[in-house]
C-alpha cells in the first residue's frame, strides 16, 4: 500500500522543514498532498513561496495515513491557532504516523495530547510552550507513530527516518543512498 501523506503548510513555515519531507516522501513514492491554510502561495519565514497543492478546507473529509508538521516560529503559531489542524492532527493519530519538526512538536503538538508519555524532541526553548514537557537533544526520535525533529539541520534524517517508519528499512536505505547521505 502506498501511504498518503498530508503536509500543512502557514504562513511563516520552516522551508527546509517542509520542502525535504516533501521531497524525499516523493522520491520514496508516498501519495504527498501539500495543504495550506487559505490561500494556495504560502510564504515562509525566510521568503520563500511554495505553492500548495490544496487547501486543508479541501482535506477535510479525506484520510491520510500521516500528516507532517513543519516548524518554523510564526509557522508553528499559525498552525497551533487552526481548530481545523488540530483536528486533522488528531484524527490522524488515531491510525496513522504524526510527525512534527522544530517548534511544531511542543508549539502544536502541545495543545494536543499526543505528546504526553512520549520521548519527544524539538528546538529548544519551544518547550516553554507545553507545561511539562522535556525535550530531549536528538536530531529526531521516533516513538511509535511519532516522529518529531529538532529543527532545520536535522530535517534530513528526520526525513529518512519518516520514510522507514511509512514504508521500511530497505527503501530507507535505498533513499539514503540515492542521495549519497553520509548523515
Amino acid at each position: 500500500m502506498i501511504p498518503s501523506v498530508l503536509v500543512i503548510l502557514a504562513e511563516g513555515f520552516e522551508e527546509v522543514e517542509a520542502i525535504t519531507p516533501i521531497d524525499l516522501l516523493r522520491r520514496s513514492g508516498a501519495k504527498v498532498t501539500v495543504a495550506s491554510l487559505d490561500t494556495l502561495a504560502v510564504k515562509g519565514a525566510h521568503g520563500i513561496v511554495v505553492h500548495a497543492d490544496t487547501t486543508l478546507a479541501s482535506c477535510k473529509k479525506k484520510p491520510f495515513d500521516c500528516v507532517v508538521l513543519p516548524g518554523g516560529g510564526q509557522g508553528s503559531k499559525n498552525l497551533a491557532a487552526s481548530f481545523e489542524v488540530l483536528e486533522k492532527v488528531i484524527e490522524t493519530a488515531q491510525s496513522g504516523v504524526v510527525a512534527a519538526i522544530c517548534a511544531a512538536p511542543a508549539v502544536v503538538l502541545g495543545k494536543t495530547g499526543l505528546l504526553d508519555g512520549k520521548r519527544v524532541t524539538g528546538y529548544p526553548g519551544t518547550e516553554d510552550n507545553c507545561p511539562g514537557l522535556v525535550l530531549e537533544n536528538e536530531s529526531f526520535i521516533v516513538d511509535g507513530s511519532l516522529v518529531t525533529g529538532q529543527g532545520p539541520g536535522a530535517a534530513m534524517p528526520f526525513s529518512l527516518a519518516l520514510i522507514g517508519v511509512l514504508f521500511d528499512q530497505q527503501t530507507q536505505e535505498a533513499i539514503t543512498e540515492q542521495l549519497k547521505y553520509k548523515g
